[in-house]
């Protein structure tokens, strides 16, 4: 079996290597932070949950045709990260969730563009510390190369299950977009506004999150599964997710988390390029709007409840309409 790789000693690339270590994979966490834990294996970005002895801990990337590659750095170094490293694995394995800010692009695109390797994106509703701890766990592991049924075989375990799709573009854009929402809901609560409200929010940011995906090309059945509706229950409902505790300090309820919080710029990413597309994204335009400064709370809000009335679901996955 491949031996695996994995890119980026956070949260989420750590929590993959436990898993996958525990289910007998051999596996090699590649972080230039590793030196700060390599003697306690206690990371403190996956605080409770030791690194196990037999997690090869590495500073370089050091990758060959056999190994798969996963890549759990964030998406806004993802670009920057494959240019430096060049690596040829046999399958590079996306698991940032996010829009390219400087190019608009998602991470199997990039991927494609850089590397000479099959690609694929690994997402859906998880916490880094459920997967760490063996808490029962479902993700997509979508690629359109022939690699697909391998990468799900060696990437599931007894508690982590992979469904495999040829969709990376929806895969992708669900992941990112429910980042975006995730935020909103998070300012509908931290503003004290209600819980009618954010499944308010929530149910109408699957309707955007539709029409971009379908815009983009993508199958409006990806966003109904893990990848979209499932990733967005999770996200937009609890504090454990950086996106939705972000949300709750431009709400005025607490402090923004210091961690990489990836829907702040995707919502300025997704909105510039739903404007190329012709799609209309109320919601992500409020995000984007109070993430920059150009929006106060009161002035989001009112520019989302003054909006012309209309019809619902089938309208979502339609592209030609603007509201």
């Amino acid at each position: 079996m491949s031996k695996i790789t994995v890119a980026g000693a956070g949260a989420f690339g750590s929590a993959l290597a436990v898993a996958l270590d525990m289910a007998g994979r051999e596996v090699t966490l590649v972080g230039r932070n590793v030196d700060a834990f390599r003697s306690s294996r206690d990371n403190p970005r996956l605080k409770g949950v030791p690194i196990p002895e037999s997690i090869t801990l590495a500073t370089n990337l050091n990758v060959t045709r056999d190994d798969i590659l996963l890549l759990a750095v964030p998406m806004q170094a993802l670009s920057g990260y494959l240019e430096q490293t060049r690596p040829t694995p046999k399958a590079a394995v996306a698991c940032s969730k996010g829009v390219d800010l400087a190019s608009g692009r998602g991470p199997t695109a990039i991927i494609d563009d850089l590397l000479d390797a099959p690609s694929a994106i690994l997402t859906g509703p998880s916490f880094a510390a459920d997967i760490a701890r063996g808490l029962p766990t479902a993700l997509v592991i979508a690629t359109r190369s022939d690699t697909g049924a391998d990468l799900q075989e060696t990437l599931s375990t007894d508690t982590l299950r992979l469904y495999l799709s040829d969709d990376p573009i929806g895969a992708e854009l669900g992941g990112a977009l429910k980042n975006v929402i995730a935020i909103a809901c998070g300012i509908c609560i931290g503003a004290g506004l209600g819980e009618s409200a954010r499944a308010a929010l929530m149910t109408r940011g699957m309707a955007e999150m539709l029409r971009m995906a379908v815009a983009m090309g993508a199958k409006p059945e990806t966003l109904a599964g893990l990848a979209g509706f499932g990733d967005l229950a999770l996200t937009c409902t609890s504090a454990q997710s950086r996106n939705f505790s972000f949300g709750l300090s431009l709400g005025g309820k607490g402090p923004a988390p210091t961690a990489t919080t990836e829907g702040r710029h995707t919502a300025r990413a997704i909105v510039k390029l739903a404007e190329t597309k012709g799609v209309d994204m109320p919601i992500a335009k409020m995000v984007a709007g109070m993430v920059e400064g150009d929006l106060t709370l009161q002035q989001a809000l009112s520019l989302l409840l003054s909006r012309p009335l209309t019809k619902e679901w089938p309208y979502a996955y339609r592209t030609d309409l603007h509201r």
